[in-house]
């Protein structure tokens, strides 16, 4: 146990020390960094109020106390574009954690036990993959109604098939080595086999895939509040502002201009740390 201990610990050291030499991996980790401590810490060292409209300035351009302008109804770009960061963030990231915790097991099970279990598991994954992924999506928020929790549950619905099929693929490469067989002869419990063999052996793909699809899933929930189907009025959310700015967008076009470099940044950079982390994590590297 001591001895498996070391290992994880110098396993993560030489990871940590190959990110730190990633010259891509750390500019965009800084990024993210900068961009999560604005949107969590600038709302409240500058009392940003997102809702209250300036009645003497609706659409004002920016400049002088509005230094990204005002919406339709004097409400204060910047302020809404940071809360809008928060919910936009929360929302890419718990969308990813959950479809790892429901998908990720779901595929363990069916990589290795095989037999019916798969077999169930597979066809609801692929009967969810026979609709495309933002129709699912505009359907289940539909019927749910709008708001950021339904539009969470959507997002989830469609991608937790995804890791699924890429844990079950990567365990059932796995399952038919010789350590594994040896393990199996020695009375290992399949518990213990998907904790201490399939999952550490899988980690690094799945890792890949969900620093990648964080920016993905904002782009997803931007989509559905966009189309009316995610955040609801008066709540800052940037595909919500987009479609609040749609309306002016040749009398006062920052109001769909900066939420819309804002989520593009944001996806540029997870897709630069889904990259980096790639390059670490990939063991044809090495």
């Amino acid at each position: 146990m001591k001895k498996q201990k070391n290992e994880n610990v110098s396993y993560l050291s030489e990871v940590l020390d190959k990110l730190k030499e990633h010259k891509m991996a750390m500019a965009g980790l800084v990024v993210l960094i900068v961009e999560i401590l604005m949107v969590v810490f600038l709302p409240m060292i500058l009392k940003l109020d997102p809702y209250t409209s300036d009645y003497t300035a609706f659409s004002a351009a920016p400049g002088g106390a509005h230094i990204l302008g005002t919406d339709a109804i004097g409400r204060d770009v910047f302020a809404r574009l940071m809360y809008g960061g928060r919910t936009s963030l929360l929302v890419g990231f718990v969308s990813t954690l959950i479809s790892c915790a429901i998908g990720v097991p779901l595929g363990l099970v069916a990589g290795y036990a095989r037999g019916k279990a798969e077999a169930v598991i597979m066809r609801i994954a692929d009967m969810m993959l026979a609709f495309p992924g933002l129709v699912l999506a505009l359907a289940v928020a539909g019927i749910m109604g709008a708001s950021i929790r339904n539009a969470i549950i959507a997002i989830v619905a469609v991608n937790w098939t995804k890791y699924a099929r890429l844990a079950r693929s990567l365990v059932m490469k796995i399952r038919d080595r010789d350590y594994v067989a040896a393990a199996v002869v020695t009375g290992s419990k399949t518990p213990y086999m998907l904790l201490r063999y399939m999952l550490p052996n899988a980690l690094p793909t799945l890792i890949i895939t969900a620093a990648t699809d964080v920016g993905g899933m904002m782009l997803e929930i931007a989509a559905l509040s966009f189309l009316g189907f995610g955040a609801k009025p008066p709540t800052p959310e940037w595909g919500y502002m987009l479609n609040e700015g749609r309306a002016c967008m040749q009398s006062a076009p920052w109001m769909m201009l900066y939420p819309g470099l804002a989520i593009f940044l944001v996806v540029v950079v997870f897709n630069m740390l889904g990259d980096s982390i790639r390059d670490i994590l990939d063991p044809r590297d090495e």
